[in-house]
C-alpha cells in the first residue's frame, strides 16, 4: 500500500518507515503536515496516513479532517493517529476529527502491522462497495450517479467558457434490435457501445442505450469532431445476432460551458441537441449553438 506518515521528529519517521517498508509497504514521510496534504490530494493510490498528533504547520486533528474530507471524493483513506500521552480525551479527539484507529507512539511492530492489515482489509471492502456503487452492472461503466459526481468534479476545475464540454449518444433505432434479435443481442450492443465511449473523458451509461460523455478541456468543436468519430466506430460495429451481424448507429447531441452554466445545465442543451439530432434522422451529430442546434453531416 502507499503510505503518509507525518512526525515532526526524523527519527520517529525513520523508526517507523523500517518497521514497515520490509513489509512491501511504499512510505512516504513527511514533517510537515500541509505538505502530506498536499501529497495526499495529488496522490489519489495513497491509502493510508499515519499522524502524529503534535505536528504542524496543521496539527494531527486538523490533518485528520482535512484528509478526511478528501477522503470522500478520492477513495478509501485508513486514518491512524499517533501520541505518546494515550488518555481518553485525545482518543476521542482523534476519532471525532476522522481517524479510524488511535495507536501510541512509538509502535511496536507487530502492533503497527497488525493494524495495518486491518485497514487493507477494509480499505479492499471500501473499494468493492464503492465500485459496486458506482459501476452499471452490464456495461462497467459508471452509473448516472457516478456519472454527475465525476462531471460536477471536473466541472469545479475545467468549468470556464470553452474549458469543459458534453456528449450524449444513444444508440438508434434500439427497440427494433431487442424485438428482431432479442434482449440478449440488445445487451451485446450496449455493452460495444459503452466499450467505444469508455476511452473517451468521463464516461458513463445513463439508462437504457444513452450514454454521457463529458470532456475536460474540450471546446464545442474538438467535441463535436471526436462525437463524429465515435459515430462512424459506432457505425462499424457488427454484432453476431441469431440468424446474421447486426449493424447499429448513434445520434449524438453536444454542448459546451457557458458563463454561468452547471453541470445539469450544459447536459440539458446536450440533450436538446440529441433530440435534434434524433428527429433529424438519426446517425448524425448535433452541435448546440445558441437557440438553433446545427447538423453535422454524418
Amino acid at each position: 500500500m502507499q503510505i503518509v506518515i507525518v512526525d515532526s521528529s526524523r527519527v520517529v519517521l525513520q523508526i517507523i518507515t523500517s518497521l514497515i517498508a520490509p513489509r512491501g509497504h511504499h512510505v512516504h514521510a513527511f514533517t510537515d503536515s500541509a505538505e502530506a496534504l498536499q501529497f495526499i490530494t495529488t496522490t489519489p493510490s495513497v491509502r493510508v496516513l499515519i499522524t502524529s498528533l503534535e505536528v504542524r504547520p496543521l496539527c494531527g486533528l486538523e490533518l485528520c479532517w482535512s484528509a478526511r474530507l478528501l477522503a470522500d471524493e478520492r477513495g478509501p483513506l485508513y486514518v491512524i493517529t499517533m501520541s505518546s500521552a494515550r488518555n481518553v480525551r485525545s482518543l476521542a479527539e482523534a476519532l471525532d476529527s476522522g481517524a479510524d484507529d488511535f495507536i501510541e507512539k512509538p509502535p511496536s511492530a507487530e502492533e503497527l502491522n497488525a493494524r495495518l492489515r486491518a485497514a487493507e482489509r477494509l480499505i479492499t471492502m471500501q473499494e468493492e462497495l464503492r465500485r459496486l456503487a458506482e459501476t452499471d452492472p452490464l456495461t462497467g461503466s459508471y452509473n448516472r450517479r457516478a456519472f454527475f459526481k465525476r462531471a460536477r468534479i471536473a466541472a469545479e476545475q475545467f468549468g470556464r467558457p470553452g474549458g469543459i464540454s458534453a456528449i450524449l449518444a444513444d444508440i438508434d433505432h434500439f427497440k427494433r434490435i431487442n424485438d428482431q434479435h432479442g434482449h440478449d443481442v440488445g445487451d451485446v450492443a450496449i455493452k460495444a457501445v459503452a466499450d467505444l465511449l469508455a476511452g473517451e473523458g468521463v464516461a458513463g451509461r445513463l439508462g437504457g442505450e444513452e450514454f454521457g460523455i463529458v470532456l475536460p478541456g474540450c471546446s464545442l468543436a474538438e467535441a463535436s469532431t471526436r462525437a463524429e468519430h465515435l459515430r462512424e466506430r459506432v457505425q462499424a460495429l457488427r454484432i453476431r445476432g441469431s440468424k446474421s451481424a447486426v449493424s447499429l448507429s448513434c445520434s449524438f447531441g453536444v454542448s459546451t460551458w457557458i458563463d454561468a452554466d452547471s453541470v445539469d445545465a450544459l447536459l440539458k442543451r446536450a440533450d436538446i441537441a440529441l433530440y435534434a439530432a434524433k428527429t433529424g434522422g438519426r446517425n448524425r451529430v448535433v452541435p448546440y449553438e445558441s437557440e438553433a442546434p446545427r447538423a453535422v453531416a454524418g
